[in-house]
Parts: C-alpha cells; structure tokens; sequence
C-alpha cells in the first residue's frame, strides 16, 4: 500500500472511482446484507455527485444546511452505492478514510470492515463483472454502537455528549454540542481511489534528515519488490537536491531481504528554519531504481525534506523549544478542518490558509486532538512556509479503553500510519499524545495514578521515537506540573485571562511557561458573516439563534460571550447589558474591539525578553460555521479584529510597552530574524486634542533571535508619572506613544499605551481623513487615513473588501498606509469606503475610482 512519504512512484498509476453514486438512509440494523436492499424503493436512493461525508453529500444534493432545521445523523445506517463500469478498473482499490464503522462489499461479496475514520485501507480487487459492477458501503448507526454495554469510564468528559465515545475512533467534531456544529463525519471522508503498480512495488519507507554541525543527513530504508515481468533490482539511487545541485548515494540490499537502506550527506548545508527566524530551506528528495533488462528508471517521489536541530528543555518546569540552537516564541493557533461538513481539503485551499497563516507572523499551529488528521498537503506547506506544527493524536479529555485488544491494535494500526506520513517533516516539532486527558482526569476528582496512562506514556511514546525522532513527544497538551494544568509547570490550557475571568495581569502573574490553547473568547465576527447567520443582520446577541453558535462548557450557566463582556466592562468601563440594549451597534464594535485589545495585550506581554512563557496557541484560528465563536477568522477565512491583535503582537520585529506599576513604563523590542537590529525608538507624550507634550528618543541595538526592554523613565531628563502610577495630580497626557524605524526612517512598528485606561467616551471629531485611494488592477483598494488627535480601534465599512488592517490606534497627527483586498463572498464591491474610530461620533468617507 503507498503511504508514508511515497507521494508518488513513476511506474504507478491512481485515479479516482469514476461511478454513478447514490445514498439512501434505513433504521439501524434493519438491513444487514446487500441482498435485503431489495426491500428499499428505489425512491429512497438520493443521486448524488460524489463519495463525501453524509452531510457534505445531502448538502451538495440541496437536501440538507446547517443554516436548516438540525438532523441527527447518528440514528440510522447510512448506505452509499456506486456502480461503475469494469473498463475503468484497476487491481486495487484504496479508501483514504471512511468515518464509522463500515462493511463494503464488492458485486454483493464483503471486501472490508473498518471501524476507525483516522485508518486508511487498500483492497485488492477480485475479478469483475462485464459491464455494470456494484460497490455497497454501509456505515452503521452510531447511536447503536452507543447503546451496548460496556465498562464506565474512570471519570467524565464534560464536553461531550456521551461518555462511550471513547470507544469509537470517530473525530469529536459534531460531538460536542457546545462549540461544533451538528455534522458529525460519516462515510467516505477521504478519497476513493484505483491503483495499479507496474515493475516495482514501495513500501516500509523510514526516511529521516539530520543535522550535524553544518553536515545534512539523509537517512533512507525501504523494501523494494520486482512486479511481473519486471527484472531484478540492479540499483537503487537516493536522490537530494536543491537549486539544480543534486547529491546521489547508492543504496545497499540486505542479505536475502527485499530491504534497501542508504545514508548521504550534504556539505554546508542549507538549514530550515521557522520563517520568523530565517528561510525554511527545503531538498527534494527521490529514489531512482533502475532494473535488469533496459526498463526505464523508476522514480519515488519522496517530497521534500529539511535540515535543522530541535530541541525541547523541560528542566524545571520549562518547555523551552529551540530550532539550530535559537530559543522560538511559539506563538500561533489551534487548527481547524477549513469545512467542518467536509473535512478534507483542496491542496490549494490549506495551502492558502496556511499562507494567511505564515503572513500574520504566526509560527506554530497545533493540530488537536478534537479534530482530524490533516493530510500530506498540510504538512508540505508548512514545511514550504516555514510554520512549525504540534500534532495531537486523535484522543481529546476522555478515558480511553487501553486494555482492550481490539481497541488498542486499531490505534497502534492508526498510530504507525500518521506516523509514517509525518516522518521527516521539518515542520513537525512536537507529537503529543492527546488533548486535556489528564487535565480531565484531574479536574473530575479521579485520583493521580488515573492521570497518566500507558497508552500515551508508553506505546505511542515509542512509536513517535522510532518514526519521527526529530520530533519532540509529549503526553498531553497539558502536562508538566504538580496537577497537569499548573500555568508555570510544562505545558497547560490558560484560561486565567479569558473563561476564568482572571485581571489583565494575570498574564504575567501566572508565570505561564507554554500555553498549547488559550485566550479562548466569542470573538464577533464582521457584519458580511453575520449577515450569513439564520436571522442575518438582524440578529441580535440575546437570540435563541445566535446563542446557538455562541461557544460555552456543557452544564456551565455561562458562555464564552458572557467572558468577552466580563473583560469590555473591564476595558471599557460600560455596562454591556445596558449598551446592549441601549446601542446594539456599538456594543459590537466594542465587543470587535475587546478581542484584539486582549490577546494583542497578553501575547506582547508573553513576548517580553523577560518573560518565562515560550509559547502560546490561540484556542481555534478559524470558526467551524458563522458566529460569535471562537476564532481569530471566520468560517471563511476572513479576519475577526482578535486576528488583527494577534497579528501586531506576533510580528517578527515588536515593539510593545507594558505598565510596571510604580516602576513606571518599560519599552519591549523583540527581533527574531537573522540580522541584528539596528533602529531608533520614538516616545512621544500626547493630550486628548492632540498636542504633543513631550518626546524623546534614542537609537538601539537588538541582537539577531534577541530582544531588550528599558525604563522609558531613563529617557526623560525629569521625572514624568508617565505610567500615571502615582496619580499626584490630574492626568495631563491621554496617549504615550512610541514607534520603532529603521536607518532609512522606515517605520517598523508602533506601540500605544493610554495611562488612564481605554476609554469608551467618544469625541465629536478626531479628524480622521482618508487620502491617496487608488483602486489597483487585482481590485484591491490603497489609500491612507490619518487623525489630528487621539484615533482610537480604527475601522473601516467597505462592503465587498477585507482590510489588511483594522482595529488599530492612530497618534495625533499619523498617517496610516491601509490595503483593502476584494472579498472572497459573492458580494457588489462598494463605491464608497467610510472609516471610523471607537473614540469618535464622526468618522470619514471617500468615492471609490472607478
């Protein structure tokens, strides 16, 4: 079977099951056999265009939406039919992952069982029928699987909606009613295809790359086999190159054995690194095996491989990860699948999502274990694009059934797959057993040897070492302390600053040293996706409709909206109860606002050079279906103001300032690239009208992968409360402002820190304009916008375009260069652009050229 890193072999061929589909539903176990379909009328069979999940495939068909009344997928036995005509077969048949338990039988005779959505399968297929054949699949009932007996778990997973799922290796998505939607996968998730294999058949590839001072190694074994008429293997040749420079070892067979193992090194090697540290540098690789008898070479595809050292401190506490030797902020997203209802995707849509991704200047995202396993296309862009990536296992909170064989060799089976698939990836920095498992164990009362188990410790520990040893392993997503949520122990889900409504300063109080999730807030979406919601715009927070979407912990009397209003009362000092009923388009902007004020303020704030955190994931970047949930985007993509904060704090050269209380305000400058950083720093002091007080500034030097902080105090010639700490007197600055530029006067970055707080009094005018706007070929928009005072969270109206930044402050004065992108939705561009700040009533309009 190929698999692993084979992405492909010259002499093979793969095509996709070209037949006539159908679907139908019966009552769970009232069909048994493909003989009893006889009984179902022939009306019951839906048509439909291809193999997908079920509710991709009725939703497809137009019989079925999230948008509509919810149907309950798990009740019956779903069967999907395909004929096809045997002129198109091949010998075998592979199924890249089917989501339920599942009977497939071929012309009436069964070919294969398989009751684990995260395992792929290849069957060789028997003689067929002239003509017209018939594969049946049939994906038995979910709930029927539920109801057998079987032994209680040790404790509860609060999150889902029943506790025996822990036996069925089905993704939790469409499981757990209070943050996905209602679609549960069922059926053929993944491709269906033909394969035929001529002259030499692959397999058991182990592939692994090194680093060794500035030596690269590439370590290679494989069994190869002669197929037909093929001659003997006469030699086989690894391959490695990079910018048309290739490097060649000849590979050595074992005595008597089909096996191949080869080493090669490079010299002065061309390391990939995380794209905020450096280039991710790449070498493709493949295997040329030529035979006896003057048959062309055959090529294997290996992909491309990566060259760098990892490593993970855990000593004390820490989980400090480093890349070549440079200590890497972390800092990113959990994952999630681009369409929930059909959880594979176009290479070129992850590709594209994961370049959105690489442009935020986010460098790790984490594949949880709530969710799937992403493909080879996944894993090859972020190797290109230069993110690094924490992998769960597919095991989320519960106890799972590690005593029982049949359960345990399906993962090991699951296991050894992802694995082979993974191995070699550069961009594959951590593996991790599971999400929250132990968490849960502990947070349920179940006693402390319960927290860990062999399963995660032991069996998949091994497996990950002996296929992807370049890869840190590690028990669980929160792990590491003396309970195995502890903030300042190993790795944790914080939830300080967010669902346990801890101060701003918590942050930094906690002592967090990695967070795999966190920050997680119903963060509202732009009024194009709310307009997608049932009700559209004129749905309002309170409606049954909207809370439907709206996250929250099962059996909580809270949700995760009721956590963003908490932290706009703390920000803002307003009601939002009140604003909600008194200003319904004010409180969103406001609640817009709140989500990038405080992740932009707790990331920067884990980024300081002093700071212990090493890494932060930001619980979901994308919404699973259009709401208030809790993704830094959208459903489609498009950013929520939460992303626009991350972004800011994740940039690879950051300046930020933070309060130090009585010590005043420090100044932060992070510089993770290649080069040092050779720059000047501006502080300016500002009223509320806009008059400049006081400046000062200076020129600094960074270190390369470095950062430094000074006491702003320092670069005043007099003592100035400009942290408004002492409070001796009324406030006479509104703003300190500060900006970083380069050599050249190039502005790098900007920080704002407002001394008595944000404020949610507006002004009449702050005297924002828009200049410059020039409609560009690709239908993009630029222009610039300035303010004569203080601008506050400014953001534009340009329906049918996505700002490339919004939500950001402005100085008295500063002239902000803005691009609005075309929007992806089906949406008539605007002929006119407005621009607004939170702090003003009156804002700003332009035509736009035609």
């Amino acid at each position: 079977m190929m698999g692993g890193r084979i992405l492909g072999v010259s002499s093979h061929r793969r095509a996709p099951l070209d037949a006539r589909w159908t679907l139908c539903e019966t009552p769970a176990g009232a069909i048994e056999t493909p003989a009893q379909l006889a009984d179902v009328p022939a009306t019951d069979w839906l048509p439909i265009d291809a193999p997908d999940t079920v509710a991709g495939a009725l939703r497809r068909a137009g019989r079925w939406s999230l948008d509509g009344p919810p149907k309950w997928f798990d009740a019956g036995d779903w069967w999907f039919r395909a004929h096809f005509d045997s002129a198109s077969s091949m010998p075998y048949l592979a199924f890249g992952g089917l989501a339920g338990e599942c009977s497939i039988w071929l012309n009436g005779v069964l070919l294969l069982i398989s009751d684990n959505m995260h395992v792929a399968h290849e069957c060789a297929v028997p003689s067929l029928i002239d003509g017209e054949n018939e594969l049946l699949m049939r994906f038995a009932s979910l709930d029927a699987f539920l109801a057998h007996r079987r032994p209680r778990p040790r404790w509860r997973a609060p999150m889902v909606e029943h506790q025996q799922l822990r036996w069925a290796r089905v993704s939790l998505l469409g499981h757990t009613p209070g943050w996905s939607p209602p679609a549960p996968a069922i059926g053929p998730w993944r491709a269906i295809e033909w394969i035929d294999r001529t002259s030499v058949d692959v397999s058991a590839v182990r592939l692994h790359s090194e680093l060794d001072g500035s030596v690269g190694r590439v370590s290679l074994s494989v069994e190869l086999a002669p197929l037909g008429e093929a001659g003997r293997i006469e030699t086989v040749t690894l391959r490695v190159s990079r910018n048309g420079v290739s490097y060649e070892a000849t590979a050595a067979q074992a005595d008597n054995d089909a096996t191949y193992a080869v080493s090669l090194t490079i010299p002065e090697v061309a390391l990939w690194w995380p794209h905020t540290h450096g280039e991710p540098a790449l070498y493709t690789a493949e295997l040329v095996v030529e035979s006896a008898g003057g048959a062309d070479a055959v090529i294997v595809d290996l992909g491309n491989v990566g060259f760098r050292t990892l490593t993970v401190d855990t000593a004390d506490g820490d989980f400090a990860l480093s890349v070549n030797g440079v200590p890497i902020f972390c800092r990113g997203a959990n994952w999630t699948p681009l369409d929930v209802v059909s959880p594979a995707a176009l290479p070129e849509a992850t590709r594209a999502a994961l370049a959105q991704v690489q442009a935020a200047g986010l460098n790790m995202l984490r594949v949880n274990g709530c969710i799937v396993y992403e493909d080879d296309a996944f894993f090859a862009a972020c190797d290109e694009l230069g993110l690094l990536v924490w992998q769960d296992f597919m095991f989320a909170n519960m106890d799972y059934p590690a005593d029982d064989e049949h359960f345990v060799a399906s993962v090991r089976e699951e296991a050894q797959q992802q694995l082979a698939r993974w191995q070699a990836h550069p961009s594959l920095a951590v593996i991790c057993g599971n999400s929250e498992a132990g968490q849960q164990a502990a947070m349920w009362g179940a006693p402390r040897e319960a927290w860990s188990q062999p399963l995660f410790d032991e069996e998949l520990a091994e497996l990950a070492q002996r296929y992807c040893p370049g890869a840190k392993y590690w028990p669980s997503s929160a792990h590491g302390g003396a309970f195995p949520h502890q903030n300042d122990a190993g790795t944790t889900s914080y939830y300080g600053v967010g669902a346990y409504l801890r101060p701003m300063e918590d942050a930094r109080r906690s002592g967090l040293r990695f967070a795999s999730e966190c920050l997680a807030i119903a963060n509202v979406p732009q009024p194009a996706t709310i307009a997608r919601m049932p009700g559209g715009t004129s749905l309002r927070s309170h409606h049954p409709g909207w809370k439907a979407r709206t996250p929250r912990d099962l059996g909580a009397g809270w949700d995760f909206e009721d956590v963003r209003d908490h932290y706009l009362q703390q920000l803002y000092g307003v009601d939002p109860v009140e604003l909600r009923g008194t200003d319904y388009d004010r409180y969103l902007h406001l609640s817009r606002a709140v989500g990038a004020e405080v992740i932009q303020a707790t990331m920067s704030e884990w980024r300081r050079p002093a700071s212990g955190c090493r890494g932060a994931l930001v619980w979901f970047l994308r919404d699973l279906w259009a709401g208030a949930g809790w993704g830094l985007l959208d459903e489609r993509g498009m950013p929520k103001a939460a992303f626009h904060g991350l972004r800011r704090a994740s940039a690879p050269i950051h300046l930020f300032l933070t309060g130090e209380g009585t010590n005043g305000l420090a100044l932060h400058v992070v510089n993770d690239p290649v080069k040092p950083l050779a720059a000047n720093v501006e502080v300016a002091l500002y009223r509320d009208d806009g008059l400049r007080l006081q400046s000062s500034g200076r020129d600094i030097a960074v270190p390369a992968h470095g950062g430094d902080s000074w006491a702003i105090g320092e670069w005043f010639d007099s003592f100035i409360d400009v942290s408004r700490a002492y409070r001796f007197g009324p406030a006479e600055h509104a703003l300190v402002s500060a900006t970083l530029r380069d050599a050249s006067g190039r502005t790098l970055d900007r920080a704002f820190y407002f001394p008595d707080g944000l404020s949610a009094h507006r002004r009449r005018d702050v005297g924002l304009e828009i200049a410059g706007i020039e409609k560009r070929p690709d239908g993009s928009i630029a222009l610039s916008v300035s303010a004569r005072t203080v601008a506050q969270s400014v953001y534009f109206d340009a329906d049918g375009y996505v700002a490339e930044d919004e939500y950001f402050h402005l100085a008295p004065g500063e002239t902000r260069a803005i691009l609005l992108n075309r929007s992806p939705d089906d949406v008539r561009p605007t002929a006119r652009v407005s621009v607004s700040a939170l702090n003003a009533w009156t804002g700003a309009t332009i035509e736009v050229p035609r």
